[in-house]
């Protein structure tokens, strides 16, 4: 029983210097960092550096996403997309409901947007379309849907929105 007693005892004793000692390093680096000032500025240029590589970082992976559309977008158009009403209606609802089910999980938001792009391609009324994602699609994947629009100028999406703002100039010629 007294060896219980004496590992238990270690135990506590061992935590307590760790403890300790942690706690002894923060006041160390306090103390320091208030009244060194080589030691300030090596800390802020450390930060900013590290904030240049975030930065740099987010920048390669948003023109990677943008690349990865890109070629999604001209992949899309390879394909080509039906012709006649019956097939362009399989395909809307085909892709509508796959865009759903990948909306999903976020690794697979580019593939989402493709398939809502799909799913635009081949409805009549892509503003209205657009409207009705606007509501029901993640936002993520309608920002990648609207790169998506952007890089395809074949989509005639009209102005959304535009009868309210043509009521508001109007209202302000009629004053």
């Amino acid at each position: 029983m007294s060896s219980s007693i004496k590992r238990s005892t270690i135990a506590f004793a061992s935590i307590g210097a760790l403890a300790t000692g942690i706690l002894a390093y923060a006041v160390y680096f306090d103390h320091r960092r208030r009244t060194d000032p080589e030691f300030r500025k090596a800390l802020r240029r450390e930060s900013r550096r590290i904030a240049k590589a975030a930065k740099e970082e987010a920048e390669a992976q948003g023109a990677q996403q943008r690349e990865a559309i890109r070629k999604s977008v001209a992949e899309a158009q390879r394909e080509g997309f039906p012709s006649s009403v019956e097939e362009r209606e399989g395909l809307f609802m085909n892709e509508v409901g796959r865009g759903e089910s990948l909306c999903q999980s976020e690794s697979t938001h580019i593939e989402a947007a493709l398939c809502f792009y799909k799913a635009l391609k081949v409805y009549p009324q892509p503003a209205e379309l657009i409207q009705i994602y606007d509501k029901t699609v993640p936002k993520s994947v309608l920002e990648i849907l609207a790169e998506m629009v952007a890089a395809d100028p074949t989509i005639q999406v009209g102005p959304i929105g535009g009868s309210s703002s043509d009521a508001g100039g109007s209202a302000a010629v009629d004053d």
